[in-house]
C-alpha cells in the first residue's frame, strides 16, 4: 500500500474522523482508538482529537514488530511520539486484540493473584493471536524512553501461552522469550534506582507467570518409599522455556544493587513470599534450584521478611512430618536453612533451639528421609557446632527416631551420629555417654544375632575417627562393660569376616588403653556365659516336665497345674 496516496479510513464504530497515513506511520487521531494492523484500520474510537502517530508494521521480521494494542500502565510510551495510549484507554477490548496486553486488562491483577481466567482460556482456545507483537529493541530508542518500553515490554509478558500442545502459538512464544530476555538483559544493565511503579510492575509480570496450581504426578504409591523416587527420572515442566528466563528476571532483579529494598517490600511481601515457598512442592528441579537461589536471595536482602520466612518453612516442614510426608523441596529448603543457621548470632536464642527440637530432629521420622538426609544432617550438625551443648539434645533425639528395622536408614544415622560427636567436646560427651553407649549396643547386638552386618560394620568403623575414639578412651571405664559381651559375641561367632576383623581391632583398641579392666570385662563375660547357660538348662527341663505333665493328663481332660517357682530375673539370650 502507497502510504501517500492511500485514500483516508474510517473507524468502525463508526468515527466519522479519518485515519492518515504516512510513509512508515499511521496518524491516529483518538488515543482511545484501538487498531487492526493486518487491516490497517481503526476498531474503536473514543473521538479523542488529539492526533499521534503510530509506526506502521514492516512487512517480514516478525521480530521487530511494534504491537499498538500492547501498551503500558505508565504515564507516556516508549515508542509514540507524543501522547498516552495506556493512560485513558477504555477496558473495551475487542475479540481479535489479544486479551491482556492493554494495560486495563491487567490493571485488576494484584502481584499475589493469577491471571483472570478470561486471558487463560482464550490464549488455550482458539482465538487468534495476531495482534501479540514483539516491541521495538531498547538499542532503537533513547535512554529517555527506555524505562517506559521495559514497562511496556513487562505488559507484554503478562500473558501466560499453554505448553501443554506444542504445536500452538510457536511466534508468540518466541516473541515472548526474546522478550523476557531482553528484560533481563536490562535489569542486569540497569545504572539507576528502579522507580516504585516499575517494581510494581516486575512483581505483577513474576506474579502472572509464576504463581501457578502445581500438578502433582500420580506416583503416591511411590512416595513414602523414597528410594523408588532416587530412581525415577524427574517431571520437567513444559513451560520452563518461559520459566527459567522469568525466574532469572527475578533473580537478577532482587540482587540487583538498584533494587531498593524498603521499596520493594511493599510488593516483594508476606503473600508473594508465600507463594513463592509453595512453589517448592514442584516436581520439576530446575525450577526448586531457582527457587532455592531466589529465596535466599531474598532473605540476605529483606531483614523485615526473615521470621516470616522461617515460620513459614517451619509450618511446611510440621505439615510433612505429622500429616502428608509428601513434598518435593525439603532437601532444597533444608539447604537454605543451613546457610541461615551458619548465619546466626550467638548465643542461640531460645526461637531457634525450639526450630531444632520441633521440627529439625523430627525430620529424621519420614520414611522417604534418604530424600533429604545430607542436608539434614548438615543443619544439625550446624548447630552442635553453635552451641555444643546441643549434642545431648541431638543424641537423644536420634535415638528417638532411630530406625531398629531398617538397616539403610541405621548407616545413614549412624553417619550423622559420627558428624555430631566430632563437633562434641569432652564434657559434653561425659553428659551423654550412657547415650552414645546404648547406641553402639544395640549396633553390636544386632550384628551378635547376625543380621545387618552392614549396620555392625559402620558402627564399628567409628573407632577409626580419632576423635571419637578420644572421646571413647577418656570414658573407656563407663563404655566398655556395656559393650564387652557383644564385642565377643561378634569376635567369635559373627559370619561375616569383615565385621569379625573390625570388633578385633576395638577389641585391641580396649586391651592397650586399660588392660586391667579388659580382664575384668573378660572375666565378668565368661561368668554370664556360664549363668546363661545354666538358666538355659533350667528353661529346657521345665518345657519338658510340663510337656511330660500335659500327655499324662490329656487323656481325662484334667487341667495342668503348674506350681509355681520364683527365680531371679536374668536376660538372656
Amino acid at each position: 500500500m502507497n502510504a501517500e496516496s492511500a485514500a483516508p479510513q474510517r473507524c468502525r464504530a463508526g468515527c466519522r474522523v479519518p485515519v492518515q497515513m504516512r510513509r512508515g506511520f499511521i496518524r491516529v487521531h483518538g488515543n482511545r482508538c484501538q487498531l487492526d494492523r493486518e487491516r490497517m484500520q481503526v476498531l474503536d474510537c473514543g473521538e479523542d482529537k488529539k492526533a499521534i502517530w503510530l509506526p506502521r508494521k514492516p512487512s517480514k521480521s516478525a521480530e521487530n514488530r511494534d504491537g499498538a494494542t500492547s501498551t503500558p500502565s505508565s504515564n507516556s510510551s516508549g515508542v509514540l511520539r507524543s501522547g498516552d495510549l495506556a493512560s485513558s484507554r477504555s477496558g473495551n477490548n475487542n475479540a481479535t486484540s489479544l486479551p491482556g496486553l492493554n494495560s486495563n486488562s491487567n490493571s485488576g491483577i494484584s502481584h499475589g493473584k493469577k491471571n483472570p481466567p478470561s486471558l487463560n482460556s482464550k490464549l488455550n482456545g482458539n482465538a487468534t493471536v495476531t495482534s501479540y507483537e514483539a516491541l521495538p529493541s531498547f538499542r532503537d530508542i533513547p535512554n529517555s524512553e527506555k524505562q517506559n518500553l521495559f514497562v511496556k515490554k513487562l505488559n507484554l509478558c503478562c500473558v501466560v501461552f499453554d505448553f501443554t500442545d506444542p504445536t500452538k502459538n510457536l511466534k508468540e512464544k518466541e516473541i515472548k522469550r526474546q522478550t523476557l530476555v531482553e528484560l533481563v538483559d536490562f535489569v542486569t544493565s540497569a545504572n539507576g534506582k528502579f522507580a516504585e511503579t516499575v517494581m510494581q510492575e516486575m512483581i505483577k509480570m513474576v506474579s502472572i507467570n509464576l504463581f501457578r496450581t502445581l500438578t502433582p504426578q500420580p506416583r503416591e504409591n511411590k512416595a513414602l518409599a523414597g528410594f523408588d523416587l532416587e530412581e525415577e527420572e524427574p517431571v520437567m515442566d513444559p513451560a520452563w522455556p518461559h520459566l527459567q528466563i522469568v525466574y532469572e528476571f527475578l533473580l537478577r532483579f532482587v540482587a540487583s544493587p538498584e533494587t531498593d529494598a524498603k521499596l520493594a517490600k511493599r510488593y516483594v511481601d508476606h503473600s508473594f513470599v508465600l507463594r513463592l515457598l509453595d512453589l517448592f512442592d514442584s516436581e520439576d528441579p530446575r525450577e526448586r534450584e531457582y527457587l532455592k537461589t531466589v529465596l535466599h536471595r531474598i532473605y540476605g536482602k529483606f531483614m523485615v521478611h526473615r521470621p516470616f520466612i522461617r515460620k513459614v518453612i517451619n509450618n511446611i516442614f510440621y505439615r510433612f512430618i505429622f500429616e502428608t510426608e509428601k513434598h518435593n523441596g525439603i532437601a532444597e529448603l533444608l539447604e537454605i536453612l543451613g546457610s541461615i543457621i551458619n548465619g546466626f548470632a550467638l548465643p542461640l536464642k531460645e526461637e531457634h533451639k525450639l526450630f531444632l527440637v520441633r521440627a529439625l530432629i523430627p525430620l529424621h521420622k519420614p520414611k522417604c528421609i534418604p530424600m533429604y538426609h545430607q542436608q539434614l544432617s548438615y543443619c544439625i550438625t550446624q548447630f552442635v557446632e553453635k552451641d555444643c551443648k546441643l549434642a545431648d539434645t541431638v543424641i537423644r533425639g536420634l535415638l528417638r527416631y532411630w530406625p531398629i528395622t531398617n538397616s539403610s536408614k541405621e548407616v545413614m544415622f549412624l553417619g550423622e551420629l559420627e558428624e555430631v560427636l566430632e563437633a562434641t567436646q569432652p564434657p559434653e560427651f561425659q553428659r551423654f555417654v550412657a547415650y552414645e553407649k546404648s547406641i553402639e549396643t544395640g549396633k553390636e547386638e544386632e550384628s551378635a544375632q547376625l543380621v545387618y552386618s552392614n549396620v555392625a560394620e559402620r558402627a564399628l568403623f567409628l573407632w577409626n575417627n580419632d576423635h571419637i575414639e578420644n572421646l571413647i578412651k577418656q570414658n573407656c571405664k563407663v563404655i566398655l562393660p556395656i559393650i564387652f559381651p557383644f564385642l565377643e559375641k561378634n569376635a567369635t561367632s559373627h559370619w561375616n569376616q569383615a565385621v569379625q576383623s573390625l570388633t578385633l581391632n576395638v577389641r585391641k583398641i580396649f586391651s592397650d588403653t586399660d588392660p586391667e579392666l579388659f580382664e575384668e570385662c573378660l572375666l565378668k563375660f565368661k561368668e554370664d556365659e556360664v549363668q546363661e547357660e545354666e538358666i538355659k538348662v533350667k528353661r529346657e527341663a521345665t518345657w519338658k516336665r510340663l510337656e511330660e505333665i500335659a500327655m499324662i493328663k490329656a487323656a481325662s481332660n484334667e487341667a495342668v497345674l503348674v506350681p509355681q517357682r520364683i527365680t531371679p530375673h536374668t536376660k538372656s539370650g
